[in-house]
């Protein structure tokens, strides 16, 4: 089923109207009902009553997201929305790694008094928890310098901050955010994909893909890097379905 973006939108959101002070074109966008004055939503197209939430020159009207732009901005949001999750969890992974830093020797006793308890448990399940990779690797970071868990907590701490400014930036369309993300996400694919190789897991691949995905769509749907036509293109694409613009353009015609 086609969604449409913009009526889903005015829905939510309501209509914008402005009031051009070019006579044709205002006439254009005006209509006179048994209700009163209403005005075309910059929008959806639809006639909306009462009076216009602005007034002036065409060419300072506001330029209102519409059809495939529209659906374009719903899926960079989608994607600030992943990002901004995703900074989040790893600011609470740097936290968690920073405190273990603090208190290494009491977690390892911890740890190993939950070993002990747990160690006959799951031998009568015939698992050997001595052998296990997961135990095996926590294990291992107890023998981590305090310096090398501190820097792992800075730069987690560091790569959290770049996925919110991403976010933050894809949220409100700028185009340096959709730079930022397609490098940034590209220059973490060679590791994600050396992660794979060591351990496969559905929730690897499905970043993995999700991320593939997102670098291509951003880079091909916004132009960037020249592609396309460029940044020049990508702007004569967000006027070219301005409805100003397509009323302009049909009452020249006409």
């Amino acid at each position: 089923m086609k969604i449409d973006w913009d009526r889903r939108t005015c829905a939510r959101r309501g209509h914008v109207t402005y009031a051009p002070d070019e006579a044709a074109l205002r006439e254009r966008l005006r209509a006179e009902t048994g209700l009163g004055e209403a005005w075309r939503c910059l929008r959806c197209g639809d006639f909306a009553l009462g009076d216009p939430h602005g007034f002036g020159p065409a060419a300072e009207a506001p330029l209102v997201p519409r059809g495939k732009v529209l659906r374009d901005l719903f899926i960079l949001r989608f994607l600030a929305v992943e990002r901004a999750v995703r900074g989040v969890f790893i600011v609470l992974v740097a936290v968690a790694v920073w405190k273990f830093s603090n208190s290494q020797d009491a977690v390892r006793r911890l740890f190993d008094e939950y070993l002990d308890v747990l160690r006959p448990v799951f031998r009568h399940f015939h698992y050997d928890l001595d052998h296990s990779p997961v135990v095996g690797t926590i294990q291992k970071t107890f023998g981590y310098k305090h310096s090398t868990l501190v820097l792992v907590a800075a730069l987690l701490l560091l790569y959290a901050l770049i996925e919110i400014v991403e976010a933050v930036g894809l949220w409100y369309a700028k185009r340096w955010a959709e730079y930022l993300t397609v490098v940034a996400t590209a220059a973490f694919l060679p590791l994600e994909i050396y992660e794979l190789t060591e351990h496969v897991s559905a929730l690897k691949i499905a970043t993995l893909v999700l991320n593939i995905l997102a670098v291509l769509y951003i880079a091909l749907a916004k132009r960037l890097f020249g592609l396309r036509g460029g940044h020049r293109a990508f702007e004569a694409e967000r006027r070219s379905a301005s409805l100003l613009e397509v009323e302009e353009s049909a009452g020249v015609m006409v």
